[in-house]
Formats: structure tokens, sequence, C-alpha cells
């Protein structure tokens, strides 16, 4: 079965944020699992500065159905974690479960993806101290408050953790995290092998 990848939304998710880490997933035989405070459709948002504007501009995007509710989920049976950028991450990252999640996946060593909002989630979890990231500028403060490293790059990588700015930074930072989820599989792959009983000899 293709291993399990969590996708973290809530409503005014960012839509490219969203939905380009999901179909890359599948695209290397993965099963992204889209995961909100609540197992229902949100609305996904367009993020952009508009021209003369200078801050950023809110479209309505596409819907997305989320497949299970935080408080349902055994990070266990994740093989990664990617936390979509919008304003969906300021409203859900005070979730008890979300925070628990969060935290289980550092703690574990797993591959974690983050882009543009999506930081100010393993921030409130208490997950940055020391670590460098990239975010979208306005979330610099919320990275460095919480002990994290801002670093505007277009992909930044410090171990098991993969960012970027914005979703124009997909293409730059999405493979470096895609190679970590691949490692992943590959390990729990070999250790499901090893750890197979052998079949019991048949008598002659």
């Amino acid at each position: 079965m293709p291993h399990k990848v969590l996708i973290i939304v809530g409503d005014a998710t960012e839509t490219v944020d969203t939905l380009y880490p999901f179909f890359r997933l599948q695209e290397a035989g993965f099963t992204p699992v889209v995961a909100a405070p609540d197992k229902r459709r949100y609305q996904m948002v367009l993020h952009e500065v508009k021209p003369g504007w200078t801050i950023t501009k809110e479209w309505e995007g596409y819907t997305i159905e989320a497949d299970i509710a935080f408080r349902d989920i055994n990070p266990e049976e994740y093989v990664g974690i990617f936390f979509s950028g919008g304003r969906a991450p300021e409203y859900i990252r005070d979730d008890p479960d979300l925070i628990r999640i969060t935290r289980w996946f550092f703690q574990h060593n797993k591959p974690v993806a983050s882009v543009c909002h999506g930081v100010e989630i393993p921030a409130r979890a208490g997950c940055v101290k020391g670590r460098r990231m990239a975010t979208v500028a306005k979330c610099q403060f919320d990275l460095e408050v919480c002990g994290g490293i801002y670093v505007n790059e277009a992909c930044v990588v410090d171990g098991n953790l993969v960012s970027g700015r914005t979703f124009h930074d997909h293409g730059k930072y999405m493979g470096s995290w895609m190679g970590l989820l691949e490692a992943e599989r590959q390990r729990l792959e070999t250790t499901a092998r090893t750890d197979r009983p052998l079949a019991a000899a048949v008598p002659a």
C-alpha cells in the first residue's frame, strides 16, 4: 500500500500551497491525506500582492475535502507532514491535537515541510528553536520569536525539515522534501522485510 503523508489545512488555506504537494505526492506513489480541525469541506484562497498594493490580496480558490480530523490522527501511520500556507495556520495553530501531531514528527525525525504561513504551526508547537527555515517575510518575526533562524532562500533544508518562502518556491524546495520521503519509505520497507517472520519449514 502507498505510504500516507499528512497535508495540514483549514479554511483560508492557500490553494497552490495545498494542491502542489497534494498532486506531487500522488505522482510519487504516496497517499496524501488532508487533515483539518474537522472532517468536512474547506474553502481555499489565492494569495498574491496585487500591483499597487503593499499587503496581500485574497481571492477565493477551490475547495478541498478533509479526510481526517486532527483529533483522530495517529501520527505513527504517516511517513511525513506538510504545513500549507495561507491564513489557516493562524487560526488552527492552537489546536491541541495539531500541536501533539506536529511535535511527534519533529521528535521522531520524520520528513517535515512548511511553506509561507505554515511556519506558524511548528513555531507554536515549540519545534523551531535553533532550526533554519524559510518563510514569507511577514512571518519572520513569528519564527524568530520562537527561537528559529530566518533564511531568505527558496529552499532551506535543516535535517528532517524542508521549507520555502511562498508558492513561488514550490519548484525549488519540493524536490528536497520528496527525497526525504522516498528515503523514509525505503527505510520502512526495508524494516518491514527484515522484521517479517520466516516461513516455518514444512516436514518432508
